[in-house]
């Protein structure tokens, strides 16, 4: 699914308009009457229901909405159009006349002085002041300010149309988040934002949903867009069938050089998850005392021994292999540093480079200048800021990532909630490549282990011969999916690793069988 921003989305509304033959004010009432059964299906008819409406087109269907509950028989409805800045839009001057003809409805156009209405926790709030379409990130200020403060302080629960008043659809650095309105859900026009994937703007968006309004298909397909969503129908194409007559050399060989002592479990992790997701052959480089530990958890891995007894001191490639994995519990002493300094000089293999390898390479800067072209880096955040400086937000992340990743023309995948997938670049010789924002996974992922785990998936794909940005991004999914399978089997906070693990065949079987997912948003 593409992320586009506000000009494109206008785009998309227009299109859509000409290719149904259909009118603004037509569309309108569409989204109107999406918005009007989410919330019906939600609060019953005695719900006290406050309206604030702004006068563009996000208002315009809030008044809309309004009056469709109002005829469904949703009576409690108080509703307020800010009206400071004459004219009216259009379509909002056409949906406040619609709503004016009701009887008894409580309507207000506020144009100067504005008493707010009473709220408790026990109300709802529609919050449509402004919407996507604003073309630049702005505050609320002044009276806008007040009231948006006064609605976040009530206790009442909020429901945001298209994006809470005050965030703007992309970017929203340095912005005052007190200032912005706090939703509860929003309900989303047909197309996500790119604010929506960023830990800044959590609280402010809440939950969110995607209301499916038709827009036209081909218009969506002709645009380019920077952002993507990854879903299973991204995912499926990608996934090759095994021929019958194969062999395990057909499906590739890993080497892993994790675990040190007292680390190993990160290596038994990352050779599991390598196996699971389809590697043909995997084989652990670590310390010599690692072998038992290994070869006891792991039988069908193979185990390559250092000669130092604790810690990796040698990353010599003796045969070919697929790919080449390091990082997971090696540890960052001078040896192990030395180790990956010299393999970097000499790996020609597709290469992942996770946990402290990352951290070997913070202590050593100029390692970053050594990775091969579209090596892949999976760092979290504080990994993340230990390479490239630190990050005062989510956003700023984003935008070292994209700058990193053409730089040094590697793959970063950054981990999160939505993790996303930073690519150096793309055909068209743009500044910076796509970003792939994944929508899968669960809060239970968060655990010891599970960085490891999605090392060994992604270094599957890679042994088994996929192109390092499509590794990256089927191995992020079917990560985050065999971890939503194992928190409906264990629940989020009883899952460890090793269950994501042994649900990662499941994950690929769904995909493949085109199986009932479970709900990613």
């Amino acid at each position: 699914m593409k992320i586009f921003p506000a000009p494109a989305l206008q785009e998309i509304l227009t299109a859509t308009c000409e290719a149904q033959n259909i009118d603004s004010l037509e569309l309108l009432e569409r989204t109107a009457n999406a918005v009007c059964y989410e919330i019906m299906s939600r609060f019953l008819p005695g719900q006290r229901i406050v309206v604030i409406a702004g006068p563009g087109d996000n208002g315009a269907v809030a008044l809309s909405a309004a009056r469709m509950m109002f005829e469904r028989g949703y009576r409690n409805l108080e509703i307020f159009l800010f009206n400071t800045e004459p004219p009216l839009s259009h379509d909002c001057d056409e949906a406040c006349k619609k709503l004016i003809t009701l009887d008894g409805i409580d309507f207000t156009e506020v144009k100067r002085e504005f008493t707010p209405p009473y709220l408790s926790n026990n109300d709802v709030v529609i919050d449509a002041l402004y919407g996507a379409g604003v073309a630049d990130p702005f505050p609320l200020t002044g009276g806008f300010a007040m009231l948006t403060r006064y609605i976040n302080d009530s206790g009442a629960y909020v429901i945001s149309l298209d994006v809470p008043s005050g965030l703007h659809g992309e970017r929203n650095n340095g912005a005052l988040r007190r200032d912005m309105i706090h939703a509860n859900l929003t309900l989303v026009f047909q197309l996500p934002r790119l604010s929506f994937f960023l830990e800044d703007n959590a609280d402010i968006i809440g939950e969110w949903k995607l209301l499916d309004l038709e827009y036209d298909s081909d218009k969506i397909k002709s645009l380019s867009s920077d952002f993507m969503l990854v879903e299973a129908k991204s995912v499926r194409p990608l996934l090759q069938p095994r021929r019958p007559f194969s062999g395990k050399r057909d499906y590739g060989s890993a080497l892993i050089f994790a675990g040190s002592v007292g680390m190993m479990g990160a290596a038994v992790m990352c050779a599991r998850a390598t196996l699971r997701a389809g590697a043909g052959l995997a084989t652990v480089h670590s310390a010599k005392r690692g072998i038992n530990i290994l070869q006891t958890a792991v039988p069908e891995a193979m185990f390559e021994m250092d000669r130092d007894e604790h810690f990796i001191t040698d990353m010599t490639l003796h045969h070919t292999h697929q790919a080449v994995i390091v990082g997971p519990g090696i540890g960052t002493r001078d040896k192990t540093i030395d180790a990956l300094e010299s393999l970097l000089k000499n790996c020609h293999m597709p290469l992942l480079l996770d946990a402290d390898a990352l951290n070997c390479i913070s202590k050593r800067p100029a390692l970053l200048t050594m990775l091969p072209q579209n090596t892949i880096i999976t760092p979290h955040i504080g990994e993340f800021d230990r390479l490239f400086g630190e990050q005062n937000s989510a956003e700023e992340r984003l935008l070292k990532a994209m700058e990193m990743a053409k730089r040094y023309g590697i793959i970063i995948v950054l981990k999160g909630h939505f993790t996303a997938i930073v690519r150096p670049s793309d055909p068209s010789g743009k500044e910076y490549g796509k970003v792939y924002f994944n929508s899968t996974g669960n809060p239970g992922m968060a655990t010891a282990g599970a960085g490891d785990v999605l090392t060994g998936v992604i270094a599957a794909f890679l042994a088994q011969g996929y192109r390092p940005e499509q590794a990256a991004t089927m191995g992020v999914y079917i990560h985050g999916l065999a971890g939503d399978l194992a928190a409906q089997e264990f629940g989020e906070v009883g899952m460890t690793a090793g269950d994501i693990s042994d649900y990662i065949g499941r994950a690929i079987r769904l995909i493949v069988t085109r199986g009932e997912l479970p709900n990613p948003l």
